[in-house]
């Protein structure tokens, strides 16, 4: 009788999916599966739609994207790919940045508009951002950072970028030749100083990225401030980035403090003396 039951819940399930209808919000059903309105003006809100150009066939060429994608999907389910482990952590992963991305947003529209004062405070400690921004013109190698101390303390030691391609030479560490320009807006404050010192000698700075680093000269600078109106909603923009941030930190910490956390003995960090 139960195996009659299933058998019958399973046919009526089949037959509500066979009478779906792409109509009211569902404007595609794939396979059974609908894409709604929503989910389409999300796309197309990220969508990058050139000047002029129709709405309509820009509508059709998102929708039939989000198909394609969609399409992919389900085959990559019944190869099962979904139940891997290897799936399951990174879908772990993606649903915990998105979560504090969010979670991030959220401190950001509800943290307090700075005033007028600490605006101007804030421009006046970031010249480098504001009024006295610039693009920097460099002459970059890229290469494999060494791992031998002796071959790091060489380069740490070499003041022009030729230098630098002799140790690398020397070390047989092929590298690569480039130009690139830097803004000097996206510059950390704890950076920035170290940087500016260095290319008003000329001498190259090593910035490490991942298992690569590059080394870089300043060849010449160009000014680009950003003053007056122009500068306000950059500048309370990164305030209240700033501000997100240390609420995060602080809630952070007091989640962290009140949270039961047990490790594998190992595991542990190391205790704070």
């Amino acid at each position: 009788m139960r195996s009659k039951i299933v058998l019958a819940v399973g046919i009526a399930l089949m037959a509500s999916a066979c009478t779906k209808k792409a109509e009211g919000q569902t404007v595609a059903i794939v396979n059974g599966e609908e894409i709604t309105a929503a989910e389409l003006n999300a796309e197309l809100a990220n969508a990058k739609m050139p000047e002029g150009a129709d709405k309509n066939q820009t509508r059709s060429r998102v929708l039939q994207a989000m198909i394609d994608r969609r399409l992919l999907a389900q085959q990559a389910k019944n190869d099962g790919i979904d139940k891997s482990p290897e799936f399951l952590n990174r879908q772990r992963r993606a649903t915990e940045d998105l979560l504090i991305n969010m979670f991030a947003s959220r401190q950001i529209d509800t943290a307090k508009l700075p005033a007028n004062s600490e605006i101007e405070k804030f421009q006046a400690t970031r010249p480098w951002i504001f009024s006295q921004r610039e693009q920097w013109n460099l002459d970059q190698l890229r290469f494999q950072m060494p791992t031998d101390a002796a071959t790091k303390a060489k380069l740490e030691k070499a003041k022009t970028l030729e230098e630098v391609a002799k140790v690398l030479n020397d070390a047989n560490i092929a590298f690569t030749r480039q130009k690139n320009k830097l803004d000097t807006a996206v510059i950390p404050p704890n950076l920035y100083g170290q940087l500016a010192s260095a290319g008003r000698s000329s001498e190259p700075f090593i910035i490490p990225i991942g298992t690569q680093a590059v080394a870089s000269t300043i060849v010449s600078r160009e000014p680009a401030p950003i003053t007056g109106a122009q500068a306000r909603p950059i500048a309370v923009a990164a305030m209240r980035r700033e501000q997100a941030s240390q609420l995060m930190q602080n809630r952070l910490k007091s989640i962290r403090d009140a949270a039961k956390i047990e490790y594998k003995e190992g595991y542990a960090p190391a205790a704070v003396k």
